[in-house]
């Protein structure tokens, strides 16, 4: 009896894998002597629909496998796969696909943990300046123009006045030099530097330099800003630990191999 059912076991497995074959190798479509088959059907709308199923009108996708082979043996006829610059796009996105797959497997499968972002999180808040600054300037081609006008402001001139007569600042001399509240992302470093080792109603004593010239600012006020949740800021921060993630491994990658770059 247990022989039997153990026959009975290896010819439904048998016609499992015959079937199952079968199903793959099957033609749904022939384009000119050029098979399509259900396998290539089930890659395609995999692909297609990112695995969803439901409502897919079967026809119509077998319809679209034939067009797109209809175009590509029309352009092999043209003999566009010959052209140099379509064979580099090719090599190229056929990197693309490599690299975005090894990634997958290597990088991706580690996946950063909820605990992780957390404490990342944490980490930037406590480290973040959440403070907006409200400030004018006065923009000075020269570092000598910067200091005469701060000998003007030590003498009682008005910053606004100053900044309207010689700022070379043309959107906001016209305001009194009036930049409005900003971030210290906002400006360049130099600026947002001098601005945070200022008191509000305080002008800067030595001129600040930047790429743009030479700044006299006047800061007016200071608010805190509430930091963005754990939730807002989620999907940035695991975008930004999974890049970091790959440097690390590029950087293992590189330790491990023989470059030689030439010159």
């Amino acid at each position: 009896m247990q022989k039997s059912l153990s026959l009975i076991s290896a010819s439904m497995l048998g016609l499992l894998i015959s079937t199952t074959t079968f199903a793959a190798d099957k033609v749904v479509a022939t384009v000119n002597g050029k098979n399509i088959t259900q396998e290539t059907y089930e890659h395609y709308l995999k692909m297609r629909t990112g695995g969803k199923t439901q409502g897919v009108n079967r026809e119509m996708v077998i319809q679209e496998l034939v067009n797109r082979e209809l175009l590509r043996q029309d352009a092999i006829k043209l003999k566009v796969d010959k052209d140099p610059d379509v064979k580099f796009l090719i090599e190229q996105q056929e990197i693309e696909l490599l690299i975005k797959a090894g990634l997958q497997k290597s990088v991706g499968s580690k996946p950063i943990s909820e605990k992780e972002l957390k404490k990342e999180y944490e980490e930037k808040i406590a480290n973040a300046n959440v403070h907006e600054y409200k400030a004018a300037h006065i923009l000075l081609k020269t570092e000598a123009e910067a200091k005469a006008v701060i000998s003007q402001l030590d003498s009682g001139a008005v910053f606004a006045d100053i900044a309207k007569a010689k700022s070379i600042d043309t959107g906001t001399k016209e305001n009194g030099g009036d930049l409005g509240w900003f971030n210290p992302g906002q400006m360049v470093p130099a600026f947002s530097q001098a601005v945070a080792e200022m008191k509000p109603g305080t002008y800067s004593k030595a001129p600040v330099q930047s790429q743009y010239g030479w700044h006299v600012i006047k800061l007016e006020d200071t608010r805190k800003l509430t930091p963005p949740s754990f939730e807002d800021m989620k999907q940035k921060l695991q975008g930004a630990m999974q890049g970091e993630k790959v440097r690390e491994h590029l950087m293992e990658l590189q330790k491990k191999a023989k470059i030689d770059i030439k010159k």
